[in-house]
């Protein structure tokens, strides 16, 4: 019973111990989702503005390898907040548990769509959901078999289409926007397709969202701005972000319809545009009250001059939620309330 004893004291001490050096920093740190960075970043920029606080360190990792930073654990060596372009998996807050970050708040700050743009300079394009995966998976169907991608132009797919080469500047894997675009664009996509429907279990999912690596799909790493401006130096390649760099670039690129709709404010919210998400941010709750800024950080990000309508959020292209939605998310995010994502 003594050992018992003496090892969960060790344990309890450690964990304050851990807690205690986050003091140690009197900066917020922040990793994530390159799509929820910009927000961030502008949230960041007034916090450092208006307050006596540092603005926080803010580094676009991703938005899975900003989770694997996040979970790693309290204490000084680990991010207090970390942007989502979805919503935490639960293999992600099970590896939370496992390296003690019990306590994880869960904040919706808006909509976003997720756009396909080109430079200005290109041909008005509307593509469908079925186009789109044929050019970009790594198997599609053929003449009734699933085969190996053999398309290298956009006619090829649909005479319609322009005579140019499929390049795709997309995110990799370890991005939210990836996350979506494969969920939203890829996998209804394939839906069209007889053969791929008439694969079962593994085999279908693989088909349906693996994209191609044979050259007209490029992965442009985490910085979404690197996209922009390669689709600003060659107008026949696409580009896939959120819609606020499309937002924010509107001088030098334009969007591609999706099945005929563009991505707006108007056409996100409404959901009428079909390619849109949840964006989140997520803060470690043992942080709070230790890290220098933190309760009043977390606090900007969801005031009503942020993150409600005409707040300099929404000029940087995000789509505020419902009022009552936001009321809601506005009061668990300054009590600190635990996620109930993977516990209800």
């Amino acid at each position: 019973m003594k050992k018992i004893i003496l090892a969960t004291s060790v344990s309890a001490l450690a964990v304050t111990m851990s807690v205690g050096a986050a003091a140690a920093r009197d900066q917020i740190r922040i990793v994530g989702s390159s799509t929820v960075f910009p927000y961030t970043q502008a949230v960041s920029e007034e916090f450092g503005n208006t307050t006596d606080f540092q603005a926080p360190v803010t580094e676009s990792t991703g938005t899975g390898g900003g989770m694997q930073i996040f979970c790693g654990g309290v204490g000084e060596d680990h991010p207090d907040i970390t942007g989502a372009s979805r919503a935490m998996k639960e293999s992600e807050y099970e590896l939370c548990l496992e390296n003690g970050v019990e306590s994880v708040t869960e904040v919706q700050i808006g909509s976003d769509g997720l756009s396909i743009a080109h430079s200005v300079e290109g041909p008005d394009i509307d593509l469908t959901k079925a186009q789109i995966f044929q050019a970009l998976a790594a198997q599609v169907e053929v003449d009734g078999e699933v085969v190996d991608n053999p398309y290298t132009n956009w006619s090829e797919i649909d005479p319609s289409l322009p005579d140019s080469e499929i390049t795709v500047f997309g995110p990799p894997p370890t991005s939210g926007t990836r996350d979506a675009f494969v969920e939203l664009v890829m996998e209804a996509g394939c839906e069209e397709f007889e053969a791929i429907n008439a694969l079962e279990g593994d085999r279908k999912d693989e088909v349906c969202q693996r994209m191609r690596t044979d050259g007209p799909f490029v992965e442009a790493g985490e910085n979404d701005n690197l996209i922009v401006q390669r689709l600003q130096a060659d107008e026949n390649a696409l580009g896939i972000f959120g819609y606020s760099f499309l937002y924010e670039n509107q001088d030098t690129l334009k969007a591609v319809a999706i099945e005929g709709v563009q991505p707006s404010p108007e056409t996100i919210a409404d959901e009428s545009y079909t390619v849109s998400r949840p964006l989140f941010f997520y803060v470690k709750n043992a942080h709070r009250g230790v890290i220098p800024g933190l309760q009043e950080f977390v606090a900007e990000y969801v005031s009503e001059e942020a993150m409600g309508p005409g707040g300099y959020l929404e000029e940087r292209g995000l789509i505020p939620l419902s009022d009552e939605r936001r009321e809601e998310v506005r009061n668990a995010a300054t009590n600190g309330d635990d996620m109930t994502r993977y516990t209800n």
